[in-house]
């Protein structure tokens, strides 16, 4: 029951969200107290009228029978009725394994999936496709959809399985994705990123979200009540999200402190983050190069794990499992890109300021020596190579060739305000900004009293 009002909530939150960014001006505070009227919670609206005190009550009392359960049985027999379910496909699928965690037990749905070539390869050993079926109430298929983002486009593709008759017909259509908004919103118990897990919040949004505050907030740090809500851009196939796009506005109060970031496009200019006043949040350096990670070992003097001698340590390591990808901090160009003693496969990356990054122990390279990246690009993955007992990444941080603590990287302003010109447009956006974020902590709010 508690999941079910949670994903009502959240659908219509997710409206809520793409009507205040259409109309700004129009909308009012009364949103948040319709959202919270979807949890349970009292709420209130304008009066356009007269006191309801002072409105005439007139009771009316009727006695209403039920039909009785048989009837009820039998009319669903009469009438049937249509079961809906949805799964995500697995590697390891197999016809009859896949149906049957989507509560098919049809032998001639089984059959046909394994034995058409077009279903075999829209279902079976694909991970990660979003699967619905309509059954009857027999649990028979009477239809089934597969959908899925391709390599190739920005559409998706949409494969059908769907009885006609006696008999089962199959068909791939190409359709196109239809942009829309989400909001959500979460309370820390232990860590940023079990309460987005909490709040069903994608890793991806969860990332962007920790790099919009990384220069405020300490993550490793969060106090137990701390709460945050976003918005963030959506990729939908017939109603399902098939991914996520850019955070689009952000709300965090931690400490008794209360951030807020929206993003914002200047015409002919790259978009970034401001808080509500147009300053701008962006930072030179993005605070970790690896999302979804913990450091395994500091700027620090320690014992060096081969070398067995005790010796000041350069760098931070982050701990990740191997291929995990390793990001560029800062706008730069690459420097190094091959083999260096000890640190195995290294990039090294010029930034401004005579200012350089180290990333080390690669598994792989994805860059050249002489090429320009962008903040958040990826230069290799997680590895072992050189002188590393397990994978992880060496970090560095280094100005005029002396090492410094990668952890102040992060503080280093790197934008610009709004400019006069653009500043009315912004207004109004902060405008919209302030009324989605305040209806998302009402509803986390609610949630958590």
């Amino acid at each position: 029951m508690i999941n079910g009002i949670l994903a009502a909530e959240e659908a219509l939150a997710s409206k809520v969200a793409h009507t205040f960014r259409t109309y700004p001006r129009q909308i009012t505070a009364a949103i948040a107290a319709l959202l919270l009227s979807a949890g349970g919670g009292a709420f209130a609206v304008a009066s356009l009228g007269p006191d309801a005190s002072e409105l005439p009550v007139k009771q009316v009392f009727e006695s209403v029978k039920p039909l009785a359960f048989e009837d009820q049985v039998e009319a669903l027999d009469t009438h049937g009725f249509t079961l809906f379910r949805t799964e995500i496909t697995r590697s390891s699928d197999t016809a009859e394994a896949l149906l049957r965690r989507l509560g098919i037990a049809d032998d001639a749905a089984a059959a046909f999936v394994r034995g058409n070539a077009e279903a075999r390869t829209a279902l079976l050993g694909r991970a990660g496709r979003t699967v619905t079926v309509e059954a009857s109430q027999d649990n028979t298929l009477q239809k089934l959809s597969a959908r899925w983002i391709p390599d190739s486009n920005g559409g998706f593709k949409r494969f059908v399985v769907e009885k006609v008759g006696g008999s089962f017909r199959a068909r791939t259509e190409t359709d196109a994705l239809t942009p829309g908004t989400r909001l959500a919103s979460g309370i820390v118990r232990t860590s940023l990123f079990a309460a987005t897990d909490d709040a069903r919040i994608p890793d991806a949004v969860a990332s962007q979200l920790a790099d919009v505050f990384s220069g405020e907030v300490d993550f490793r740090s969060l106090r137990k009540g701390d709460r945050f809500a976003v918005v963030y851009e959506t990729f939908e196939a017939d109603g399902q999200t098939l991914r996520t796009g850019r955070v689009l506005s952000a709300e965090f109060e931690t400490n008794g402190k209360l951030l807020q970031a929206l993003w914002f496009q200047e015409p002919g200019q790259k978009g970034a983050y401001y808080r509500p006043n147009g300053d701008s949040l962006r930072h030179a350096y993005l605070s970790s190069p690896v999302e979804f990670t913990r450091v395994s070992s500091g700027f620090a003097m320690r014992m060096h794990p081969i070398l067995n001698s005790w010796r000041q340590h350069n760098g931070i390591d982050f701990a990740a499992p191997t291929g995990t990808a390793v990001r560029a901090v800062g706008d730069g160009t690459v420097e190094f890109a091959g083999v260096q003693s000890g640190y195995g496969n290294i990039v090294i990356v010029n930034h401004r300021d005579n200012q350089q990054t180290a990333y080390a122990h690669l598994s792989r390279i994805d860059v050249r020596v002489g090429q320009t990246l962008s903040q958040g690009q990826t230069v290799g993955a997680v590895g072992s190579s050189g002188w590393a007992t397990g994978p992880h990444l060496h970090f560095e941080f280094r100005v005029n060739g002396e090492y410094r603590d990668p952890t102040t990287i992060a503080q280093q302003e790197g934008g610009a305000p709004i400019s006069p010109a653009a500043r009315p447009a912004f207004e109004r956006l902060a405008l919209a900004t302030r009324t989605e974020l305040s209806a998302a902590f009402s509803v986390v709010q609610a949630s958590a009293d």
